[in-house]
């Protein structure tokens, strides 16, 4: 009676270590996943035109959801910009803010949330629905290495695509503050792209493509792993409902993950 009232008492202790080592061992499994990932970048055969799919994927197909995203964040700063900036008599000042914003935060930041939800999502999908039909298993068993073959060339693709969506994000961001600040609310259009270029230097513009260098890894690390390793994962179910589970929480995140690193990045590169 004695040993079971002490073994209920420990009940918790022991499914939190349980929940401990299960994340340890979680962690420790994506890491050499993502060592593996960038060892396939140097295994022979190159797939260059898996890479090129996978740009027209990432990169291509998601043009027209960052102009959109870009377009109205960048009006939205315009307003809000120029309607705070007036009630210190600094509309002057209107392309700093909404540049400096742009491409230090929100360019990096929505364009990696934005390729998360599209991109990063079915990447997750895709690998995931490939483990469960043990495809992945087959790729193995004729000696075929699933990190090269899969894995390496969505890395790559999502490294070179993401900064220069972010690039194109920057863009149209501040003409959509200029659209915003300058033709609706009246601001002076000579000052707004000449404290635009003063305030914007290498530095600033450094930040923003370490960011999305860093963002692009995040989001392809932890799709494909989450997809890589559904069968792993506790409580995912089975079959497509492991899928499913494991497609939001690559989502979910992906997106915490980079607003976390976006914080620790803005820390150290300031």
């Amino acid at each position: 009676m004695q040993n079971n009232k002490i073994t209920a008492w420990a009940t918790p202790f022991f499914h939190f270590g349980d929940q401990c080592l299960a994340l340890l061992s979680d962690l420790g499994s994506m890491g050499l996943f993502l060592l593996s990932a960038f060892a396939g970048l140097f295994r022979r055969p190159f797939r260059g035109r898996e890479v090129l799919r996978q740009l027209s994927f990432i990169g291509a197909g998601s043009m027209a959801v960052i102009f959109f995203t870009a377009l109205t964040s960048g009006m939205v700063l315009g307003l809000q910009g120029s309607y705070t900036l007036k009630k210190f008599g600094a509309e002057g000042m209107l392309g700093s803010a909404v540049s400096l914003t742009l491409i230090m935060e929100l360019g990096p930041i929505l364009t990696a949330l934005m390729v998360a939800g599209r991109a990063g999502s079915a990447m997750c999908a895709e690998i995931g629905i490939m483990r469960i039909s043990e495809q992945i298993d087959a790729l193995e068993c004729m000696a075929v290495d699933p990190f090269r073959y899969l894995i390496s060339p969505k890395l790559l693709a999502a490294i070179i695509s993401v900064p220069l969506l972010t690039a194109m994000f920057d863009v149209v961001g501040i003409y959509g503050g200029y659209l915003a600040g300058v033709k609706l609310m009246g601001a002076n259009s000579g000052s707004y792209f000449s404290s635009m270029m003063l305030s914007i230097t290498n530095h600033e513009i450094r930040i923003g493509v370490i960011k999305s260098f860093v963002f692009a890894l995040l989001v392809v690390w932890i799709s494909s792993g989450r997809g890589y390793f559904v069968h792993r994962i506790r409580g995912a179910g089975f079959g497509a409902e492991s899928v499913s589970k494991v497609t939001t929480q690559a989502v979910v995140l992906s997106s915490i993950a980079v607003l976390i690193f976006d914080y620790l990045l803005t820390a150290v590169l300031l």
